[in-house]
């Protein structure tokens, strides 16, 4: 994986990927909620993550950003 560049060929500040806590619930979609971001190493070699909230519950899941609503 690359880390993604802007115009000028900076590292781009726009995450990766979306953190998104996820509770799972029985006879119902599961709920998904945003909780934080990750950016890709320059090397590929791994992230940085930035979460603002911790569940107490469920789990944490990283999906690529997307310009669709998932």
């Amino acid at each position: 994986m690359t880390d993604a560049k802007n115009t000028s060929g900076q590292p781009s500040k726009t995450p990766t990927h979306v953190a998104y806590q996820v509770r799972d619930r029985e006879g119902a979609k599961a709920i998904w909620t945003r909780i934080g971001a990750a950016w890709a190493h320059a090397d590929g070699k791994g992230f940085n993550l930035q979460i603002e909230a911790v569940p107490l519950d469920g789990r944490i899941t990283l999906r690529v950003v997307s310009e669709n609503k998932e």
